[in-house]
């Protein structure tokens, strides 16, 4: 069962580590860590995406900025409670990697393939160019009963396919994770610079 939980959430990341290791958390003694890694685009922008290790895997005490590395793992999300609100917390749970001379760039350097079912209902929406859009919210099954929820979007002929999907609806998805920055108004005065993490999706059937 564990093997099978462990196959429907794979991510493949190849990219350059550009922040130092941050405090996230601890459980039965380990301590979990958060380390930024620049991924390169094909079209040469980049996404940078939050990748958790534990201190019992990498020397979280090192400062690894600028060197490549090459991690797998799969995609998590946990609810991060403040005052107000839940906030939905993502990054690449890391099983393992290593430190590689260069990196390629491309698709390769982000993939990842999710199992999951659809727990919300799916957005479908036109931008101002007429360009297709959708968005979904898929859970995806983990050990011990857990579930993760990660936010999809899907363009053109995919998000006409996902937008008639019903909640419930098992898909199988292959695609990348990107970054984007938002600003979060938070009252008439302030505003916050945030950063949302979702999969865009390149290829998606239904199970």
């Amino acid at each position: 069962m564990a093997d099978k939980i462990l196959e429907n959430n794979q991510v493949t990341i190849i990219g350059q580590i550009v922040s130092e290791f941050r405090y996230s958390h601890e459980v039965f003694g380990e301590g979990f860590y958060v380390v930024d890694v620049m991924v390169r685009r094909l079209s040469q922008s980049c996404d940078v995406v939050p990748l958790l290790v534990s201190e019992r895997l990498m020397d979280v005490n090192e400062d690894d900025r600028g060197k490549i590395i090459w991690a797998t793992g799969q995609f998590r999300s946990y609810n991060r409670h403040d005052e107000k609100k839940n906030h939905l917390v993502l990054s690449v749970f890391v099983q393992e990697y290593a430190f590689v001379e260069e990196d390629a760039g491309g698709a390769k350097s982000n993939q990842i393939f999710l199992d999951g079912y659809i727990c919300k209902e799916p957005v479908y929406r036109k931008t101002p160019l007429g360009r297709e859009i959708a968005d979904l919210l898929v859970a995806v099954n983990r050990s011990y009963g857990k579930s993760d929820y990660i936010p999809c979007i899907c363009w053109g002929r995919n998000a006409r396919y996902v937008a008639g999907f019903e909640v419930g609806a098992r898909l199988k998805i292959q695609g990348r994770i990107q970054s984007r920055e938002y600003v979060k108004r938070l009252s008439e005065e302030e505003v916050e610079k945030r950063t949302a993490y979702e999969v865009s999706v390149s290829k998606v059937d239904y199970v």
